[in-house]
């Protein structure tokens, strides 16, 4: 067995070194036909993960302690023999997969653009700060020969289609992303999650809202969706949907409309339709639970506000609030919103929490807090636990964004928000 060494050239000048084995068997040569990047989405982002090998015939897993494979600039973290992307570790396969280090500076391929948006944003203004996602291209030449390495795979993200759609009521046409259940029976009914992009990536990018983080993703998991399988809708705003005035554009009404309009198209159980939204989005789904307070079944409002004082229709409707004390204008108002819900009439249980537990604190947490029966919980991150151990917590807006971050991983809260149904 002899080993070359091959270099893949990425966007951005990033060099990919791997040093590539080739194997006889049978007297023919076993040559990569290709390379995958492997991207995963995280809290804070895209990342690029790894790398899957794919050769024209089956490696052994117990030749692999004898190749030698070398990333530049990226830690690989280990490698394995499969016989699909979608397996685990076998004994042989065609592929051979390194994982890599996700915390590695080069790891992130969320590339956002300049801010171009006012310092204070208002309702129906177009804008386009929409991230790119940088793609982890280039092609390798192994023994004279070319081979294309241009092939990303997105795990999750991959599964959305994209979708547009008019609305006759508004005349918007709304870009979407959508996630239809694996396996989806028309016979079987399913609820449907509508997740809500901040303002920071209000642009022309439809996939945007599936890269930034995990508010889209997580519930097409598989983590989650094998428990609950469910729709998931999320929107891509080209204008300002919601702003710190309590105005409104007419996304409000034409994203309510397209799911009454998918309700058509697909058996979607409309006593499970579930809202939630990070900042801006979230500050639309509380909009949507005041115009429409029994459309949707419980909201998860993450790192959002709105004026207390017109709160009072939502009073009875299942509510998860988290927002950390580090965010200077979200905690004091959801603060006042929450107590003004009480006056109306809402059972609101509250507590802090770490957001950097682990899952077992935080199901703790969450079975001691739920306890109340109540049918708004408001959660505080405690102050400083968005940051990361050296994390520069001097950005006044750091705080605010950090939230969402942290809120898409918790496990009990996910799991509350699918078990509510509205009430016939």
């Amino acid at each position: 067995m002899t080993s070359r060494r091959t270099f893949l050239t990425l966007a951005g000048g990033t060099v990919l070194a791997i040093t590539l084995p080739k194997i006889v068997l049978a007297d023919e040569e076993n040559t990569p036909e290709k390379l995958i990047a492997l991207n995963q989405i995280y809290g804070d982002g895209a990342k690029w993960v790894g790398v899957a090998i794919q050769y024209n015939k089956p490696l052994q897993a117990a030749d692999l302690p004898r190749y030698h494979f070398l990333v530049q600039n990226r830690k690989v973290l280990g490698l394995y023999v499969t016989d699909s992307l979608e397996n685990g570790a076998k004994n042989e396969g065609k592929f051979v997969i390194l994982n890599l280090d996700p915390q590695d500076e080069t790891a992130n391929l969320l590339q956002k653009n300049p801010p171009s948006r006012p310092a204070k944003f208002k309702a129906g203004e177009k804008t386009d700060n929409s991230p790119e996602m940088k793609s982890v291209n280039g092609s390798v030449i192994i023994n004279g020969r070319m081979f294309a390495t241009d092939e990303n795979r997105t795990a999750i993200a991959d599964d959305f289609k994209q979708e547009s759609w008019q609305d006759p009521a508004t005349g918007k046409t709304v870009k979407y992303n959508l996630f239809v259940p694996k396996n989806y029976q028309f016979k079987e009914s399913y609820p449907l999650v509508l997740f809500m992009h901040d303002a920071g990536i209000t642009g022309k990018k439809t996939k945007a809202p599936l890269y930034q983080g995990l508010g889209a993703v997580v519930w097409a998991s598989p983590a989650v969706q094998t428990q609950s399988p469910a729709f998931v809708l999320a929107p891509a705003f080209d204008e300002i949907v919601a702003d710190d005035d309590g105005q409104t554009s007419d996304y409000l009404d034409a994203i309510i409309n397209l799911i009454k309009y998918l309700a058509t198209q697909y058996n979607i159980d409309t006593s499970r339709l579930y809202a939630t939204g990070q900042s801006g989005g979230g500050m639309l789904a509380i909009a949507m639970n005041i115009r429409y307070p029994d459309f949707f079944a419980a909201s998860y409002l993450v790192a959002c506000q709105w004026d207390p004082a017109k709160v009072a229709p939502m009073a009875k409707n299942k509510l998860w609030i988290s927002v950390s004390e580090d965010d200077n204008k979200a905690f004091p108002t959801q603060t006042g919103l929450t107590q003004e819900l009480e006056k109306q009439g809402a059972k609101v249980a509250r507590a802090v929490w770490d957001a950097r537990w682990s899952q077992e604190e935080f199901q703790q947490a969450y079975d001691q807090l739920t306890a109340a029966d109540a049918n708004v919980y408001f959660v505080a991150f405690r102050k400083g636990s968005v940051f990361a151990d050296g994390e520069n917590s001097s950005n006044p807006g750091a705080g605010h964004m950090n939230t969402w971050k942290y809120a898409y991983s918790i496990a009990p809260v996910r799991d509350w928000l699918l078990s509510q149904r509205k009430s016939v």
